[in-house]
This record gives structure tokens, C-alpha cells and sequence, in this order.
């Protein structure tokens, strides 16, 4: 299932009453359930079977988003993902980043680019510093909450 459409079906449960959606289609199963701050999302895939032996029915492919090992490891300032969406560093394929490992920074100042629904929406700079550490790959899809920078 495409990420937009799954990002589209978070915003519909949280933005609504119900408090769980289920929807089944040929390439998988997605169980999205509202509770707290973040709903869980369950993706399901169902495989087919293969010739060796029985195999499981579905296999979870994605769960709720959990902390990044480099997140216990970092010191300083993590730069958060406000959406979801595919990570830039640059505001163009051929432009210079945004920023590098050791720029400094102010409040405000552009770091990335995620697109989001075909909208580029510019990510700033929360706090003034260094950065130390950027955790985002170029053209790769983010999560809401992934540790993009680490800012000391």
C-alpha cells in the first residue's frame, strides 16, 4: 500500500470519531486504531504459499514507529519530523545541501525538505547550533517523530 494512502487513512481516523479502521485490499491488510498521542498502524501483507511447506498466512510488515537506536545514542538536540513524508536535503536534485555535519545554524534557518502529498514543505531549524549529526537519508521515505538532525 502507498505511503501517501496510509498517511491519508491516519489523518482520516485521527481527524474523525471512530477509534479503529480496518481495510483489506489485494496487496494487504492495514489496521489503523486511535489511542493517546500517535495511533499504531498494522500492515499486513498476505504472501502466497510456497512449494517447501506451509509458510504463514500474513507477515507484519510495518508497526507503530519505534525509536531509532541512534536516538539513544545522541546527545544534543534531535530535530523531530513534524509529518510523514520523503526526506531532502537539498531543495533541488542538483543543489547544494541545506545543511552539512558541522554547519552552524540559527532558529528558523531551512534544513530539509520533506514532501508530503506532493507538497514540499521546508523543515527549520528549532534551535540555534552546530549540527552534529544528520540521520535522514536523501530521497528516503521519514516517519512522524523520526530524529532527522542532531543540533548541539
Amino acid at each position: 500500500m502507498d505511503l501517501r494512502k496510509l498517511k491519508t487513512l491516519i489523518d482520516l481516523v485521527s481527524e474523525s470519531n471512530i477509534s479503529e479502521l480496518e481495510i483489506t485490499e489485494a496487496e494487504g491488510k492495514v489496521r489503523i486504531v486511535k489511542g493517546g498521542e500517535a495511533a499504531p498502524v498494522q500492515y499486513v501483507q498476505t504472501l502466497a504459499p510456497q512449494a517447501a511447506g506451509p509458510a504463514p498466512a500474513t507477515a507484519p510488515l510495518a508497526a507503530a514507529p519505534a525509536a531509532a537506536p541512534a536516538d539513544a545514542v545522541a546527545t544534543g538536540h534531535a530535530v523531530k519530523s513534524p509529518m510523514v513524508g520523503t526526506f531532502y536535503r537539498s531543495s533541488s536534485p542538483g543543489a547544494p545541501s541545506f545543511v552539512e555535519v558541522g554547519s552552524k545554524v540559527n532558529e528558523g534557518d531551512t534544513i530539509c525538505i520533506i514532501e508530503a502529498m506532493k507538497i514540499l514543505n521546508e523543515i527549520e531549524a528549532d534551535k540555534s547550533g552546530t549540527v552534529t549529526q544528520i540521520l535522514g537519508e536523501n530521497g528516503q521515505a521519514v516517519e512522524y517523530g523520526q530524529t532527522l538532525f542532531i543540533i548541539e
